[in-house]
């Protein structure tokens, strides 16, 4: 790599993992934060294609979990409402 250049540094998703675990859909958070787990340690060992996967993996399972977690709740609401 030449001097003043930088790389692009694959985003983990850690924080947004963490939340999905204890708020939403917390099977698919774990996942997520195993994945992003995994994106910090390629990250970390400059394997930045094992970082992107892993990186991209964990966003998607987040996205996931985010939408089951609301659809549950919009379904608990709704229940909670009609009883």
């Amino acid at each position: 790599m030449e001097r003043g250049q930088t790389r692009d540094v694959a985003p983990s998703y850690l924080g947004w993992s963490i939340f999905n675990t204890l708020c939403c859909c917390w099977p698919l958070g774990i996942a997520a934060w195993v994945f992003s787990c995994r994106a910090q340690n390629a990250e970390a060992l400059g394997e930045s294609a094992e970082a992107e996967d892993a990186s991209r993996t964990a966003k998607i399972l987040n996205i996931l979990a985010l939408v089951f977690g609301i659809i549950f709740l919009i379904i608990i609401i709704t229940l909670k409402v009609n009883s």
